[in-house]
């Protein structure tokens, strides 16, 4: 991400976020960050509420594929109503939207899927026949392969409504949620277990937060590339060139996951069914400046395992 240095004379910068509490800390933790780099700009949070949001009866899936949770926002970002988005990068499609780009992305929390279980089981300790609730199909899909006793039910929320909904639903022993979530509320300690990546391979982009501007701002780029953590950028980018290769959206049975150390970067992926089965994996690893290519790469070799067939059964 080298680009010239810019002067900024903006007197104040708007940053985009959805309305969620889990969504506002994650946008007040980058204006925090650039309040503290930049104490003579204001750093004002606007509140879009998108499709995803609005629609809460039903399943994600079937709401739509891509975009659930980042249109609006990009489209007040392109329409300048806006000049930073802050998003989870596993919401963000992998087909970034023309005239926008992924300008920052800051240093990754946990990226595993955590389980609550209010009376304290881990995934194998629950009773068999247990109700695990969870609307993401991934989380689904791995659970039928790993659990097939299980009761699985769909919920629909944020974070603090479906911890809530599984303590005080009878019908519910336990859900799964994303543990850099529970993390960056600090309630990581409600989590009973954090499923190990090799049993529940986390979706693209888990964990991290996807810093987005207009392509042509090469005054609010100079603000946020020092946001920027080159290892966490460089694992989220095969992810989602893995995502993009599959034509996958994040409403599928996909999973992905990479982590850069010393250089070298190692990324997981999976296609399955939606009972897991079949269900496809593989693993490469590779030099972490070849992030794309890796991402293609293995998004290549479980195409040639029969991935592009389960994906097309998905889809009818």
């Amino acid at each position: 991400m080298n680009r010239p240095k810019f002067s900024f004379e903006k007197p104040h910068v708007r940053i985009g976020t959805r309305g969620s509490a889990l969504a506002m800390a994650q946008a007040t933790s980058v204006q925090q960050a650039l309040l503290d780099a930049y104490p003579g700009i204001e750093f004002l949070l606007r509140v879009i509420k998108t499709h995803g949001d609005k629609v809460q009866d039903r399943p994600l899936h079937e709401v739509g594929s891509t975009g659930l949770f980042t249109r609006e926002i990009e489209r007040a970002l392109l329409e300048r109503k806006i000049d930073i988005a802050v998003h989870s990068a596993k919401d963000l499609p992998a087909a970034m939207r023309p005239g926008l780009e992924l300008a920052a992305v800051p240093e990754r929390a946990d990226a595993r899927d955590a389980l609550y279980c209010p009376a304290g089981h881990t995934l194998a300790e629950l009773p068999e026949g247990a109700t695990l609730a969870t609307g993401a199909l991934r989380r689904r899909s791995v659970l039928r392969s790993l659990r097939p006793d299980l009761q699985l039910v769909g919920m629909r929320g944020n974070l603090e409504t479906r911890l809530r909904k599984t303590r005080e639903d009878d019908g519910i022993d336990a859900t799964l949620v994303g543990a850099a979530g529970l993390q960056r509320m600090g309630w990581l300690e409600q989590a009973t277990e954090l499923i190990d990546p090799d049993a529940m391979i986390p979706a693209g982009g888990q964990g991290a937060l996807g810093i987005q501007i207009r392509e042509d701002d090469d005054r609010i780029y100079d603000l946020v590339d020092p946001l920027n953590h080159d290892a966490t950028e460089r694992a989220v980018a095969a992810e989602r060139a893995f995502l993009l290769r599959l034509e996958a959206g994040c409403q599928v049975p996909v999973a992905c996951h990479a982590v850069v150390d010393g250089g070298r970067l190692t990324c997981d992926g999976m296609v399955a069914g939606l009972d897991g089965t079949p269900m496809l994996r593989d693993h490469i690893e590779g030099d972490a400046e070849d992030d794309e290519h890796l991402g293609r790469e293995l998004a290549d070799k479980l195409l040639a395992a029969g991935a592009r067939a389960v994906l097309d059964a998905l889809a009818e």
